[in-house]
């Protein structure tokens, strides 16, 4: 072990510290999900890399444990399960995040793409997730080792940022295309893409991740693989964890004691649900000050891929100072 290396103890606070704040900000995303009555199947797939990082902090901890307190094979099983668990909260993430910009669209072919495109990137979790097993398997002589590892060997570090670069432009670029019509200031389209855009933040991270994969790093791929399905999970909540303290500051200046005042807010999701209307694709509310825009109604000549209506996903509304209760569809 080089100079350099983690130490085991210094991994296990690593393997603790970051899931446990990645689910900590899942739990709050889904308690706003759940407050509001929006949760959609979005909510769903993070929910389950919640569970699944879950698993894979504690099938981790066993996994550095002393030598001797587990048999060879269930050492072996054990660095299987890290192995998986690791893609299983990547992709679920990624697909989490994907779902959020489908839901956002109206049913078209926009809409069928980003849906085809939400199955491709389960496919390509199951080959990722088959890799792992023919590539260890081809090459036992691991499974005799203290703390069993594989050496998962340059075809599986090139599949991964192969896969990883696919994946993460995918959802940088899927969204420009349901704001390039909607008639927004350049900085509310900029604060918009830039949620969207913190995806190239978990390329970046896996980037690294893949170097330690490709150079057998031992520990530090333990905890680099850590840091990424963290980062990944904490970048899938980021659209609805800054809608709640975006629409929080916003009903802080709609509260207070100034004479009648019209503010804009962007939303993210449909309107406020009434009583009598089903809107199973509501998602949450980013609320921006800014100035007097309206786009639910926006000129039949000219097409949106949002949607519009009682459904609109990205509109613009003006609220009254008395109204700030609305933004949270109270």
């Amino acid at each position: 072990m080089s100079s350099s290396s983690p130490t085991i103890a210094q991994t296990e606070i690593v393997n603790w510290v970051l899931p446990l704040v990645a689910i900590a900000v899942t739990s709050f995303r889904l308690f706003c999900r759940a407050r509001q009555g929006r949760l959609w199947i979005d909510d769903v797939w993070a929910s389950f890399a919640m569970m699944f990082i879950l698993a894979l902090l504690v099938v981790d901890w066993l996994y550095l444990q002393d030598y001797d307190k587990f048999p060879q094979g269930a050492r072996v099983a054990l660095y299987y399960m890290v192995c998986q668990f690791f893609y299983a909260v990547v992709w679920c993430s990624r697909i989490s995040i994907l779902l959020t910009v489908v839901r956002l669209t109206v049913p078209g072919t926009l809409r069928r793409v980003l849906t085809f495109t939400a199955m491709v990137f389960v496919i390509v979790w199951a080959v990722l997730f088959a890799q792992v097993w023919w590539t260890c398997e081809s090459e036992p002589g691991w499974k005799t080792q203290p703390r069993p590892q594989c050496d998962l060997g340059r075809n599986v570090a090139i599949a991964q940022i192969i896969t990883d670069v696919f994946g993460d432009t995918i959802l940088i670029l899927a969204p420009c295309r349901l704001i390039y019509k909607v008639r927004l200031t350049r900085a509310q389209k900029i604060r918009i893409l830039s949620i969207f855009s913190t995806s190239a933040i978990t390329t970046v991270v896996s980037l690294a991740h893949a170097y330690y994969v490709l150079s057998d790093g031992g520990l530090q791929e333990a905890v680099a693989a850590m840091v990424e399905v963290s980062v990944s999970l904490i970048v899938a909540n980021l659209s609805v964890v800054v809608a709640f303290f975006l629409s929080m500051s916003a009903e802080d200046d709609e509260s207070s004691p100034e004479p009648l005042k019209f503010v804009s807010i962007i939303t993210f999701g449909s309107q406020p649900r009434r009583r009598g209307v089903s809107d199973p694709l509501a998602t949450t509310v980013i609320g921006v000050e800014t100035t007097t825009i309206k786009l639910t109604d926006l000129p039949h000549s000219h097409s949106s891929p949002l949607k519009s209506g009682i459904t609109d996903e990205i509109s613009v509304n003006v609220e009254q100072k008395q109204s700030g209760g609305e933004m949270w569809g109270a």
